[in-house]
């Protein structure tokens, strides 16, 4: 089996600045709606807990932490709390998007069910020679 390809030049450039975007965005509305910057800290890193998925192998694993790392489970949850309107399901929408953002401007990408150093944004780990 080949090894996936990752996007490389100004598109990966782009996507993480794009991540840049998301996850200043994230922190400059978090900051504008007041919640305690502790709700931060202890939950900015939750989305990771996916990484459990990999215990059931690469494609189960790639699933998992896709799911909890692409915007659409963020995004439904903050159009859900200003719906209800439930407020801290928006504080909690925006620490998964400020995640994400960062994860994308560090080149953590989505991942393939190859593996866990397989993502969209190119390879990681030891054997990542492109580090953009």
């Amino acid at each position: 089996m080949s090894e996936p390809a990752g996007v490389s030049g100004l598109p990966r450039i782009l996507l993480r600045a794009e991540g840049v975007a998301v996850f200043a965005l994230s922190l400059l509305l978090y900051a504008k709606l007041g919640p305690s910057w502790w709700l931060l800290v202890v939950l900015f890193l939750s989305p990771d807990l996916s990484f459990l998925g990999y215990l059931a192998g690469p494609r189960i694993g790639a699933l998992v932490y896709n799911a909890a790392h692409t915007l659409v489970g963020p995004l439904a949850l903050a159009i859900a709390g200003l719906l209800l309107p439930a407020f801290i399901l928006v504080v909690l929408a925006l620490i998964w998007t400020a995640h994400i953002g960062f994860d994308r401007m560090l080149g953590y990408g989505l991942k393939y069910g190859t593996g866990f150093g397989f993502t969209h944004l190119g390879r990681i780990g030891k054997a990542s020679t492109d580090r953009t």
